[in-house]
């Protein structure tokens, strides 16, 4: 039982690793596309003021602003996709997590029991 245990103990430590990882990187693509968006409004402030390279290249601000919005929409796509990951590894750690408990619950109660009755065994009959 003890092994049992023990492999439920790393694998519970592996589930919370694994989610940490889907959250972080639900994180980054959160942040990519805050940064994205950013650099869309900043190129799309710049083309509206009425001076400098805007007017002199708009077709190339028109896809650089066009990119910084397919990046955004991309970013928060991969970013809903990894909650999905993140909502199934959090059930995973969950059950392993309860799976570990029972485990480790039960190991106790045997162990007392055993306790009890080695107790019981070593207690001199007063019978006699």
């Amino acid at each position: 039982m003890a092994s049992r245990r023990e492999r439920l103990k790393k694998l519970v430590v592996v589930q919370e690793q694994l989610k940490a990882l889907h959250e972080t990187r639900h994180a980054g693509f959160v942040a990519q596309a805050i940064a994205a968006e950013s650099e869309a409004q900043a190129l799309a402030e710049s083309f509206d003021s009425a001076e400098g390279m805007p007017q002199l290249f708009p077709e190339l601000y028109h896809r650089r602003i066009s990119a910084a919005i397919n990046r955004q929409q991309l970013n928060l796509g991969l970013a809903r996709f990894e909650v999905g990951k993140i909502a199934a590894a959090t059930a995973r750690t969950n059950m392993v997590e309860r799976a570990y408990r029972d485990v480790r619950r039960q190991d106790e109660r045997d162990s007392a029991d055993r306790e009890r009755l080695e107790i019981i065994e070593r207690k001199p009959s007063d019978d006699k």
